[in-house]
């Protein structure tokens, strides 16, 4: 049986680079793929007789490690200059706004369905209102320079918040002034904290003098939010603290008291470590999404009782949608497609405490909003496929063009 269940991994894990691989020219969103193929595996199971262990309890695990190096993985990514403040400001209100937008509606619609307090409804829904940075980074990688930008920061941004969105909700009993000084003081504690454990971390990073040195610098990142996190604090504040730190060594070389960390040397392990925290965020989600899609039951994805409440959620996101690039000034095509939801759905929805879960917003539910807005992430970026590689052409062509 463990040969069996190594084995049956290893494939599986290989199969899901090849969908990584094949992302680029298919455009197919990997997370389909990866969720069928964990459905697949669970039906072959059944046709060969074969008994596996009970891999609930592992899913949370990997969902809370997989969050923890997708948000590094995106803050690697984002580089803070005053020319980048244009597309951070709206970013970040773009990820922030119609998220709180959709939860409060949602929750104020479910009152008359749902015979739940405010405070659960609004638990419950906040899972639905978070963009999956896990899958949108990872399908707009040929998309035209300034348009990946903005799906880059905004699912970063929209996964961090609507964390602490939810944190601040499922852990406060009253919603009150009170809890908001106590929400407005861990975010102190925790910006503390991740300085101090920040300039420790990159002393790590440049001094260790030893083989394995990044391996340890990743532990100690699971483990000091795992910890902050079980003191509810708002523990993934210093997961982009840390990685935007890391990702910004050029931008902090100007100050003096920065040149004590060697950030020649820095800069250079930075790169390396960047390399292993994506191999390692690949290596999680993937497993994260497999996991999922063996334990979905067919009954789930088929389920028309929810059909209707499904769709009718995702026509609200994306008018809300269309309502934020309109404001925003950014280009209705191919952004407007790009809305799916994800890990952190998952994740969340998986934290809400039994007696607080509304039957209406249930485990096929989350299944069909996930599926159904990554495959229309997937039709949008099939239809803008030739304005992404005319541009591509164009700027192959601007050196002959500057020549002549």
């Amino acid at each position: 049986m463990t040969t069996t269940i190594i084995i049956s991994f290893c494939v599986l894990l290989l199969v899901a680079y090849l969908f990584d691989l094949s992302a680029k020219k298919t455009k197919i969103p990997a997370v389909i793929l990866l969720l069928l193929l964990g459905w697949l595996a669970r039906q072959l199971t059944y046709v060969f007789g074969m008994k596996l262990p009970d891999f609930s309890p592992i899913l949370p695990v990997l969902g809370m490690v997989g969050l923890i190096l997708i948000v590094l993985e995106g803050a690697l990514e984002l580089k803070l200059n005053k020319s980048k403040l244009p597309l951070l400001r709206k970013s970040f209100f773009g990820a922030l706004i119609p998220m709180l937008s959709l939860a409060f509606l949602f929750a104020y619609l479910l009152q008359y369905f749902a015979p739940s307090s405010f405070k659960d409804n609004l638990s419950n829904v906040i899972p639905l209102c978070v963009i999956s940075s896990s899958i949108a980074i990872s399908s707009v990688k040929n998309l035209a320079t300034t348009d990946k930008e903005f799906v880059i920061y905004e699912s970063s941004f929209s996964d961090i918040l609507g964390v602490l969105f939810f944190n601040f909700i499922a852990l406060n009993e009253f919603i009150n002034g009170k809890s908001f000084a106590t929400f407005g003081l861990q975010i102190l504690a925790i910006t503390f904290i991740s300085l101090i454990a920040i300039i420790l971390l990159s002393l790590l990073l440049s001094k260790i003098d030893h083989d394995i040195k990044f391996v340890p610098i990743i532990l100690l990142v699971i483990l000091i939010y795992t910890i902050a996190h079980q003191y509810d604090l708002p523990a993934l504040i210093f997961i982009l603290l840390f990685g935007l730190f890391l990702g910004n060594l050029d931008e902090l070389k100007k100050f003096r008291w920065f040149r004590k960390v060697k950030p020649d040397e820095l800069d250079k392990e930075m790169h390396k470590f960047k390399e292993l925290t994506i191999e390692a965020a690949f290596m999680i989600r993937s497993l994260f999404f497999l996991l999922f899609g063996y334990m979905i039951e067919t009954k789930d994805m088929i389920k028309v009782e929810t059909l209707g409440w499904t769709f009718g959620i995702i026509a609200i996101i994306f008018i809300f949608r269309i309502i934020q690039l309109l404001i925003s000034r950014l280009p209705l095509i191919p952004l407007l497609f790009i809305a799916p939801r994800g890990l952190v759905t998952i994740l969340l929805f998986l934290s809400i405490a039994p007696a607080k879960q509304i039957p209406l917003i249930n485990r096929s539910l989350i299944i069909q909003v996930i599926v159904i807005t990554s495959l229309i992430m997937m039709i949008g970026l099939l239809l803008t496929k030739k304005d992404a590689e005319t541009e591509k052409k164009e700027m192959e062509e601007s050196p002959e063009t500057a020549v002549e």
